[in-house]
């Protein structure tokens, strides 16, 4: 007789509803069938969690694979192990690859490169561009489309919608939502004369707070001119997030763990032009505020802007260096520890790694621990310290600019769509990722 479960996790404390319950959690192929204490029906696979603390995956919603195109800096199987090392279950990914994900053909060529090639499960974002800026409508049934995203001001790739008549016909046309690259391009031009050859710290003087407001203020005016909902990413100064607190009805907020653990000049003089990323980093006051509006609910999501290069690349002087850096592996050990260190809630961590992202882009099954959900789970000794190394990293770029940051908690095991991934912090060969259903 088959048994009941396919998979058994015992003795656990889950986060479930807000609060840690010690629970076990019983799986039927890809779905959560039985939460409860002592569940002691037949299991294919049992495994004891005791002393570790379950969460529902992390969603993060903002990875760059370099598929196709660099793969050398990145691909689907190389970015996705990373992410499930790090206890991310799903991805939402950029279109701004070489090819650009802009057609319905090159959308398809990408879930066709992701299908049984990718540990954790997968959405793809599709690449606005100006020639399609009125032919959006193909991505209102496209299966595995989590949005639309446009780049205003340029950045890696050749992705650009540059002029106001372009910005507003794709947030006007597009069906889904559109985020948002949030820097002004023509500013980003008229500033070139403020970049210095060889000085890394004169990155966020050309790429300036008043590029990033520009440009925020004008998709946040077209988004209520046309009641259509826009996620501006990557926010990076103080003055957006006082600005967007009063446009919550139509305009959602992303940042990331870069602008929350990192700030201007300390990290440059650090790590140079590791930390180097669109928008930049910025001087304290802009990481303080940001950390005012994740904390009164102005932000929504957290994602990480994994954005891979090589080291070599990287390390050219500035501005012949690559912006971007790597961070799907280190997204929830970067909020776990601000965590540990009393600057955010626990339920606030879950909120915007987890839970927010199913609720803004409308994920079905996924973001809790529920009966009937996905089993998607994030296993966590939280009572463990745990060192970030560039040896630790899985992407290909092999590097971290958190390299001997140490985190009090430790990444034990992962779960996707049921099947173990991760577990005692080893990588199992299980490619169960899916690609994310959507509302």
């Amino acid at each position: 007789m088959k048994n009941k479960y396919t998979l058994l996790i015992k003795n656990a404390e889950c986060y479930i509803d807000g609060d840690l319950t010690v629970s076990d959690i019983a799986i039927t192929d890809n779905i959560i069938s039985k939460i409860s204490i002592n569940i002691n029906e037949p299991a294919d696979k049992i495994l004891d969690a005791k002393g570790l603390t379950i969460f529902p995956g992390i969603i993060d919603t903002q990875v760059h694979f370099r598929e196709p195109g660099d793969s050398n800096k990145e691909t689907l199987e190389s970015g996705s192990k990373a992410a499930v090392l790090g206890g991310v279950t799903s991805v939402f990914e950029m279109p701004n690859t070489d090819p650009p994900t802009d057609s319905p053909e090159r959308f398809r060529d990408k879930l066709d490169r992701a299908k049984n090639r990718m540990y954790c499960n997968y959405a793809f974002y599709y690449g606005a561009t100006e020639n399609n800026s009125s032919s959006l409508d193909v991505t209102k049934d496209l299966e595995g489309c989590c949005g639309v995203k446009m780049f205003i001001g340029s950045s890696t790739g050749n992705l650009l919608v540059k002029d106001d008549k372009y910005i507003e016909l794709v947030i006007k046309n597009s069906p889904r939502i559109v985020s948002v690259h949030s820097e002004d391009e023509d500013i980003l031009n008229t500033n070139k004369d403020k970049i210095i050859i060889g000085d890394v710290q004169s990155h966020y003087v050309w790429r300036s707070v008043e590029c990033a407001m520009a440009s925020t203020k004008k998709v946040a005016s077209f988004a209520k001119k046309h009641q259509k909902r826009v996620h501006v990413l990557h926010v990076s100064t103080k003055d957006e997030i006082d600005f967007l607190r009063d446009y919550k009805d139509i305009v959602s907020v992303e940042t990331t763990p870069n602008h929350l653990s990192l700030f201007a000049p300390d990290c440059y003089a650090e790590k140079g032009t590791l930390v180097q990323m669109n928008p930049p980093v910025r001087e304290k006051e802009h990481m303080i505020g940001i950390w005012k509006g994740v904390l009164d609910g102005t932000v929504d999501v957290i994602g990480s802007d994994h954005a891979p290069h090589t080291k070599e690349q990287k390390l050219q002087e500035y501005p012949a260096s690559p912006s971007g850096m790597p961070g799907v592996q280190t997204i929830f050990l970067l909020m776990l520890k601000h965590f540990k260190e009393g600057k955010i809630k626990l339920s606030k961590v879950i909120s915007l790694l987890s839970e927010n992202p199913c609720k803004l882009f409308g994920i079905q099954k996924r973001g809790y621990i529920k009966e009937g959900f996905y089993a998607d789970l994030a296993i966590i000794d939280m009572n463990k310290e745990f060192t970030i190394t560039n040896d630790w990293i899985a992407s290909n770029c092999k590097w971290t600019p958190f390299d001997g940051w140490k985190v009090k908690v430790t990444p034990f095991g992962t779960i996707v769509n049921g099947n173990i991934s991760v577990w005692q912090g080893k990588l199992a060969d299980n490619k169960s990722g899916k690609p994310l259903q959507f509302n």
